[in-house]
């Protein structure tokens, strides 16, 4: 009895062993498939070619993009220096005459910096002012006009 069950064991051992060498030469039959698919009219040469002419894309690539980013920075910082708010308030200064021909124009960048421009205008003459403001405020007097043009100016 005891002969028999190492006859099995051994003959169970040699038919594993048979399939595992079959499944082995399967894979390697069909690796070599899948590769002479791959390489199907290709030299080593030509795919060195390839990997070399893909690195250099890659290279070309980073390139622009570092150059994008510096191009978007600095449009970024003149983007802050320009005119984001701009509001006019019409109004009439005089009111026994004329009508709403006078203005009160503010211009501010990002930071809250430009200018309030004002006009009075009558019928003998009409007068243009320009005041400065730095962080929304500006060191000269402000009309109301002024002061309501620069609020609703402001981002």
């Amino acid at each position: 009895m005891n002969i028999k069950l190492d006859n099995i064991f051994l003959l169970a051992f040699f038919v594993l062993t048979g399939i595992a060498i079959l499944l082995g030469v399967i894979w390697v039959v069909s690796m070599e498939k899948r590769l002479k698919r791959f390489f199907l009219g290709k030299k080593a040469q030509d795919l060195e070619d390839t990997i070399v002419a893909l690195e250099d894309n890659i290279i070309k690539l980073n390139t622009a993009k570092e150059n994008t980013e510096k191009e978007i920075s600095l449009i970024k910082s003149k983007v802050k220096k320009s005119i984001r708010g701009l509001e006019t308030v019409r109004f009439n200064p005089f009111p026994d005459q004329g009508s709403n021909q006078s203005f009160a124009i503010s211009m501010l960048n990002e930071e809250g910096d430009g200018v309030v421009l004002s006009s009075l205008y009558s019928r003998e003459r009409m007068s243009i002012f320009a005041k400065p403001v730095k962080g929304g405020k500006s060191e000269y007097e402000l009309t109301a006009e002024e002061k309501e043009a620069l609020q609703k100016a402001k981002i």
